[in-house]
């Protein structure tokens, strides 16, 4: 079937024209949607070609937008929501369906409550009546497009019920707009009443709490009679919420009764409360029979606690009497103690002053004996007598002390000797019971490896060939190798006899030093004593034995050493060998 030419004109506009330009363009779809009776083919036609040519879409997209600007106001949302609402209910969507009733349709309930929630707040803030009566015509238009949108698609109830928005338009002070909202709560439980059991706990207390605010702050019988029937219902399709009813409002029948009673609606009220007072004496009913419960179940444990303490009177008596005895008992012994500790205590106060006075009296008698030029005599006697006693005391008393100090010290000590020879045995006994682990020997390489080897050597001398030289290069090599050993042979030679003869000048020095330290003084110097620095002799021997020496170890050194004198000639004598040889004739501060 061919597509509505007004459909495709429509979309075709939208989509040249400006964003503010857009809301106003829309408003042709109310003419298409009029053009066909409502529910028939047609109409479903041009629903589907609305909805696949995104007209539906932008009609939603565009309830966000600020209309105080725009061409007709708040008028043309309002027309554009019950659009919206019309194009959506009796749709048919045979493309993919689960965008259209999870995603698009939940959207457009969100557009719509905000759209809603602008209406009321501005009319709220408006002052003038006009203004007022405008912006409350849109807000029932936009809130007959959610009920019919929702009455089409019972689904969205949930949506609601659970929006944000819904429970900001529903908690408010104002008459008129909160009348709507509780018209629009009434068509939601005609449509689908169990919804209050699906959504949360915190969105039906919300809604109950915002329902007994209003009876409980307002005297308006409107406000009073919506509030009534809601209540009334909510309480007729299910007894928990009257039970909740009950429970959570304790006062709402005694407010109801006192405050709404001949305001109009009594007929509902007089339902409300009986459902109140019916469930509050099944209540009672319920609380008397688990009261009379809960005292049988006390009695009856009562009764067994005295049962069993009964049972155990005897034994807890017997153990009583038994602990009174032994503390009794205890009592006495200490009592006896301590009276034995006290006459302990007096009879050796009374040996002590036995043995002073005894004391005493053998002292009078041994003064009386002795004479009196002894008398300091036998004094000092004991009091070194004494003076020992108190010392030999002193040093048991501080020994048994030290020992008892030393005792735990000394246990250990005997511990960890004896732990010590124990375990010396046990390591002996394991090492002659431990077998010498026999020799392994270290594996050869086999043929398979020696071969790789071999290959590995090959490799590397083909990647590392060593370089090749000419004879004529190899000789001229060889004349640089031996000239350059030549020099730094006779360099060693020279440095050597130069080392030689600092040696002996060395040890020239350290005699003559020897002989001037050993040499007497002037006073005592004699001829023969003048004779040893006057003589030649001495050095000369001296030298000569070193020469002698030198020689000896030169014919003793294996040939590799005399290679150095090949390349010295004979009758070149260098000049510092030469000073060398003058140096050492030097005696006494002549040449």
């Amino acid at each position: 079937a061919a597509t509505d030419p007004r459909v495709l004109a429509l979309a075709a506009q939208v989509t040249e024209s400006k964003d503010e330009d857009v809301p106003v363009l829309l408003l042709q779809l109310k003419a298409i949607l009029n053009s066909a009776s409502l529910g028939c083919k047609e109409s479903k036609k041009i629903k589907q070609e609305i909805y696949y040519y995104d007209l539906t879409q932008y009609c939603m997209l565009v309830l966000r937008q600020d209309y105080s600007r725009l061409q007709g106001g708040w008028t043309t949302a309002a027309q554009l929501a019950e659009i919206l609402s019309h194009c959506c209910v009796g749709l048919e969507v045979k493309e993919d369906p689960e965008e259209f009733y999870k995603k698009f349709l939940p959207l457009a309930i969100d557009n719509l409550l905000f759209l809603g929630r602008r209406l009321q707040a501005r009319f709220i803030r408006a002052i003038k009546d006009k203004e007022k009566q405008d912006f409350l015509r849109c807000f029932h238009t936009v809130t007959d497009a959610i009920c019919w949108l929702f009455g089409g698609h019972i689904q969205l109830t949930e949506c609601v019920l659970q929006n944000d928005h819904f429970l900001q338009l529903l908690i408010t002070d104002d008459i008129e707009t909160g009348i709507i909202m509780m018209s629009v709560l009434s068509n939601i439980l005609r449509v689908n009443s169990p919804v209050l059991l699906r959504v949360g706990e915190k969105i039906l207390h919300s809604v109950l709490d915002e329902l007994v605010y209003k009876l409980s702050s307002t005297t308006n019988p409107v406000i009073g009679n919506a509030a009534t029937k809601l209540l009334l219902s909510l309480a007729k399709f299910c007894e928990q919420l009257v039970k909740l009813l009950t429970t959570r409002y304790k006062g709402l029948k005694v407010l109801l009764s006192k405050q709404w009673m001949g305001k109009g609606f009594d007929r509902d009220l007089s339902q409300l409360l009986d459902l109140l007072y019916l469930e509050q004496s099944n209540g009672k009913g319920e609380m008397q029979r688990q009261h009379q419960a809960a005292c049988l179940i006390q009695a009856t444990w009562r009764g067994f606690q005295t049962r069993k303490r009964l049972k155990k009177l005897p034994q807890a008596v017997t153990a009583l009497q038994r602990s009174f005895r032994a503390k009794r008992k205890q009592e006495l012994q200490h009592l006896k103690k301590q009276k034995e500790d006290e006459a302990l205590k007096q009879q050796m106060q009374l040996q002590r002053q036995r043995a002073m006075r005894h004391f005493h009296e053998r002292q009078l008698a041994l003064l009386e004996i002795i004479h009196a030029s002894q008398v300091d005599k036998h004094m000092q006697e004991m009091e070194r007598k004494s003076a020992l006693t108190i010392q030999r005391f002193w040093r048991g008393y501080r020994a048994r002390r030290y020992f008892h100090q030393q005792k735990q010290s000394l246990k250990e000590y005997k511990a960890a000797v004896i732990i010590q020879r124990a375990a010396c045995k046990f390591l002996e006994k394991r090492r002659k019971k431990r077998v010498l682990s026999p020799w392994k020997d270290t594996k050869g390489l086999t043929d398979e490896q020696r071969l790789a080897l071999k290959q590995k050597v090959d490799d590397y001398i083909k990647l590392h060939p060593a370089s090749q030289m000419s004879e004529e290069m190899s000789k001229e090599l060889y004349t640089q190798a031996q000239e350059k050993l030549a020099q730094f042979l006779l360099r060693s030679s020279l440095d050597r006899r130069a080392a030689q003869r600092r040696e002996t000048l060395l040890a020239q020095v350290n005699t003559d030093v020897e002989l001037l330290m050993n040499a007497p003084g002037l006073a005592e110097t004699t001829e023969k004593d003048l004779d040893i620095f006057m003589s030649r002799s001495v050095p000369v021997a001296t030298k000569a034995k070193q020469s002698h020496n030198s020689m000896l170890k030169y014919t003793c050194w294996p040939w590799w050493k005399k290679l150095g004198d090949e390349f010295v000639e004979d009758d070149v004598i260098p000049d510092e060998a030469l000073n060398a040889e003058l140096g050492t004739l030097f005696i006494g501060g002549r040449k």
